[in-house]
């Protein structure tokens, strides 16, 4: 692109930017953190209005499974729009949406698609959320919802409720199992028992103030908490508990479905059949689609019992058959789980060379990255999200004898890398130097300390290393910067740029 057209084209993103902050709401989120204005797209690839062109691994938080404008996904919006077909039908049924369900139900976990029902709702995953809440509450009679700490499951009351930073007093929070960061100072399996015998203790226990619940939910891996995946043991424990004294388990795929994780849906690498799903994001192919499926003995709703306008969305429901159907055929989900590991492995060496890199986590394409302070001199004690002091640390050897099916587990020493404090400000900075090299990530955590990468499954090799690479740049600048001159004022955040390295795959390119 020419200088004098360069120049033209970024003018309109200015202006279009200038509109935007002072029209629309404060609320806005990822506008502030990327001030770029996407005029074009096409898979990994974002082009903006001054012609710049970005790497995305936001995807939309995780919507585009496909990435950006997939032909698949194209041309089954265009064969709905060329038919004549009803655009939106609230809830009756058409062949568009016949042949949605029929491919959703193929995915199903075992045991759930042959009795299964499906509910279509408002088009945002957290009113599926409010859904799963309200369909628990009447088939059980009760009004408790048991949560995890470190949860998200939306924007809406009850969603908001269930979330990490909320307080309800009908929903009481349940400490999930982590290493890094773990609640018992212990992390392993034995800080997975331990949370489970928390869950355990607190459902038998006829002192603990917390009445049979008309459901438990959670997240096969967290998200929004800062990319924490449940481990497997752990997951079939929360499925024998709930079984056991028949309550609900609510599933939130929100994120988590259509492959993201390295199966097709996360509940799978630990085998278990939750007793409800809740879907959105992916499986509407990019446009507005949530659902819950649940088991059909939980079906005593009323007729409009739960509505909504717009989940008669066909054009939805079209893109997502085509984009279902894309990740089941092509192997998708088998090509995540060994991307993903590949990736992972190669941002582990991070945590190696900078210690501001606490810990690098995650499942198939669902990555996190902690930052840490490294300058501080903290301990580590008093750390993590339970309450009281941490339990003894374990002599290597120890072993503690499991409570239902899990055989004994062995106790090992506690980590040998102490969690340092989150570093919200170095994450930022990282997200900073990524944008300026071309690369969308997002941040997340408990203190947004997490730097997020949510790539769709058809990234290709060449395109994972022109990630990686541009991400340890960009990691590698901040952490000169940190160490060369200290925290970076508030002032100065958006006005610096650290130096660059790795001019193989360089900055955002200009397009053209």
């Amino acid at each position: 692109m020419a200088g004098g057209a360069h120049g033209e084209a970024r003018g309109v993103q200015e202006g279009i930017l200038r509109r935007q902050s002072a029209r629309e709401s404060s609320a806005r989120t990822y506008a502030r953190a990327l001030p770029i204005v996407p005029v074009r797209a096409r898979g990994l690839t974002i082009e903006g209005a001054d012609g710049r062109r970005y790497l995305d691994c936001l995807s939309g938080a995780g919507t585009l499974a496909l990435g950006h404008n997939h032909p698949v996904v194209l041309e089954a919006i265009r064969r709905v729009l060329d038919s004549g077909a009803p655009l939106s039908v609230l809830d009756l049924a058409t062949p568009v949406k016949d042949a949605f369900i029929t491919e959703l139900f193929r995915t199903l976990p075992p045991g759930l698609a042959d009795r299964a029902r499906v509910q279509f709702c408002g088009p945002a995953g957290t009113d599926a959320v409010e859904a799963a809440l309200k369909l628990v509450r009447a088939a059980t009679g009760r009004t408790g919802i048991l949560a995890f700490t470190g949860a998200y499951h939306g924007m809406t009351a009850g969603a908001l409720a269930a979330s990490g930073g909320a307080r309800d007093v009908q929903v009481a929070r349940l400490p999930y199992p982590q290493d890094y960061r773990c609640p018992f100072g212990v992390g392993g399996p034995y800080g997975a028992e331990l949370a489970a015998r928390w869950t355990e203790s607190l459902l038998d226990d006829p002192k603990s103030g917390v009445p049979l619940p008309a459901g438990l939910i959670l997240e096969p891996v967290q998200g929004e908490g800062g990319v924490i995946p449940g481990p497997d043991d752990w997951l079939r424990r929360m499925r024998q508990l709930t079984a056991d004294r028949s309550i609900p388990l609510i599933a939130d795929e929100i994120q988590t479905g259509v492959g993201r994780t390295g199966a097709f849906w996360a509940v799978g690498h630990s085998g278990i059949t939750p007793d409800v799903m809740v879907l959105s994001k992916a499986i509407g192919g990019s446009l507005p689609l949530a659902v819950i499926v649940y088991r059909d003995d939980l079906d005593v709703w009323q007729p409009g019992a739960h509505a909504g306008t717009f989940r008669g969305n066909q054009l939805a429901m079209a893109a997502g058959t085509a984009t279902l159907a894309h990740v089941r055929e092509n192997g998708l989900a088998a090509r995540a789980a060994s991307l993903g590991s590949h990736m992972l492995a190669q941002l582990t060496e991070l945590s190696r060379q900078f210690p501001c890199v606490g810990e690098v986590r995650g499942r198939g394409l669902m990555i996190g990255v902690e930052l840490v302070d490294s300058d501080s001199d903290w301990d580590g004690d008093g750390e993590g999200d339970g309450d009281g002091a941490d339990p003894p640390a374990p002599e290597p050897g120890d072993r503690v004898p499991a409570s239902g099916d899990l055989a004994p587990v062995p106790l090992g020493p506690h980590p040998a890398r102490a969690p340092r404090p989150a570093a919200p400000e170095l994450a930022a900075a990282v997200q900073r130097e990524c944008l300026q090299r071309g690369l969308i990530v997002e941040l997340g955590g408990r203190h947004a300390s997490v730097v997020r990468l949510l790539p769709p499954l058809t990234i290709s090799d060449e395109q994972a290393a022109a990630v990686l690479d541009r991400l340890a740049d960009a990691v590698a600048a901040v952490a000169r910067h940190h160490e060369e001159h200290g925290p970076q004022p508030d002032t100065q955040r958006g006005a610096q740029r650290g130096p660059q390295r790795g001019r193989r795959h360089g900055p955002a390119q200009r397009a053209g």
